[in-house]
């Protein structure tokens, strides 16, 4: 049962980076939550006023606190598990959207942040930018993600400027594509490259109307493109891209059972990245006239949503902290350290890791150049911290990686 707690002023309801899974509510008094700009390490104040939560993401994330919670007035707390606020909220569709919102306002700002780094320019025209994007994947040889993104614009734009240009690159990454099937078709089924088929499912029954399938390399969403459908995943995974100077950057791996899309609904405002099917996907299409009827009217699902919300925007600020790291070999150790955060190893003896990265992927995340990341990797294969493959990495000693991530 929720419980009642009186705290007089000056007392500390919870420190930064503590681990504590309850949610709070403010029946009465003040509270100050201050926290560390993750950019610029300048201190952030924020109040916790009369009837409001705090505490949320980090309990709903589970990952430790962001911020210190510090009484500043005589105060009655209302504290609950996570649990109890779903059993007693979940329905309350005016507090849900006001969440969601909130949240999705946090995460995009994150973004915004990581752009500022990346030196991706703000207010670019929707039309030029989805260009841009096309161009990017057809750079990057993704010839069927760039046919997709082509065919999105043309649909979207048929009278701009720019249809011409268009057509012609998908007229060209058709006859690429087109090339590199034909000649897989032709290897020996014993050189064939087997792809998975997804990870496990996650399917809401009753919702069959809704399905849709997308083979690998398909582009669901592009960014800049206008936000009139989101979706929720049943079986694959979904890679998050932004392009950046004409360049891919990994942004997220999303799996079954999360969400993907809802910001631009939240927030009636373009495509803030582009969505790729790694492997072969299937999806609950939803449109946005109906986003707040069917989240507000499935409990569940909104909780799946708030959750979701919570651990992109933890994420999202992880990768934030990498982008601002200015030694390139610390900067790919981090890279290195987070994956082995969101995968970690069930064997605490052995120190050895492998990652499922390349050295296109490393430059991906990193924010880095592909030749600064060739330079870096070659001097930690020299020093014999780490082994590389086509496909993957070995780290021989996670321990001395985050040593040198630090």
């Amino acid at each position: 049962m929720p419980k009642k707690i009186a705290f007089a002023k000056g007392s500390i309801i919870y420190f930064e980076e503590d681990k504590d899974d309850r949610i709070f509510i403010l029946q009465k008094g003040l509270v100050v939550l201050s926290s560390t700009d993750v950019e610029t390490g300048a201190p952030v104040t924020e109040y916790a006023r009369e009837g409001e939560f705090f505490g949320v993401k980090s309990a709903f994330g589970r990952f430790p606190r962001e911020e210190t919670a510090t009484v500043v007035a005589d105060s009655l707390v209302i504290a609950m598990s996570v649990a109890e606020f779903e059993q007693l909220f979940s329905s309350n569709k005016q507090i849900i959207m006001k969440m969601l919102r909130v949240f999705s306002n946090q995460l995009r700002a994150v973004h915004k942040k990581s752009e500022q780094i990346l030196g991706s320019g703000e207010g670019v025209n929707p039309q030029a930018g989805m260009a841009s994007v096309a161009q990017c994947f057809y750079d990057e040889e993704q010839y069927r993600s760039c046919c997709d993104i082509c065919l999105k614009f043309l649909k979207l734009y048929p009278n701009s400027d720019d249809k011409d240009t268009i057509a012609r690159l998908y007229a060209d990454s058709k006859k690429r594509l087109d090339m590199l099937q034909a000649k897989a078709a032709r290897q020996d089924s014993g050189d064939q490259i087997v792809t998975p088929t997804g990870s496990s499912g996650f399917y809401l029954p009753g919702f069959e109307r809704f399905v849709k399938t997308f083979e690998r390399d398909s582009v669901i969403i592009s960014e800049h493109e206008p936000g009139e459908t989101f979706y929720l995943i049943q079986s694959g995974s979904i890679q998050l891209v932004k392009c950046v100077n004409g360049v891919r950057k990994n942004l997220d791996i999303l799996h079954p059972g999360e969400f993907f899309g809802e910001m631009a609904i939240l927030e009636n405002s373009p495509r803030s990245a582009t969505c790729v099917a790694i492997d072969k996907v299937e999806v609950l299409e939803f449109n946005k006239a109906n986003f707040e009827v069917l989240i507000t009217g499935n409990p569940q699902m909104a909780l799946i949503l708030l959750k979701l919300f919570c651990k992109r925007i933890y994420d999202q600020k992880r990768r934030l902290k990498i982008l601002l790291i200015a030694e390139p070999h610390a900067r790919l150790a981090s890279v290195f350290m987070m994956f082995d955060e969101m995968n970690p190893s069930t064997n605490a003896v052995d120190k050895s890791r492998r990652f499922n990265l390349t050295i296109s992927d490393l430059s991906h995340w990193s924010g880095l150049p592909g030749d600064v990341v060739r330079d870096e990797v070659n001097k930690f294969v020299e020093k014999r911290r780490i082994e590389v493959f086509d496909t993957y990495i070995i780290v021989k000693n996670i321990v001395d990686m985050k040593r040198v991530a630090k």
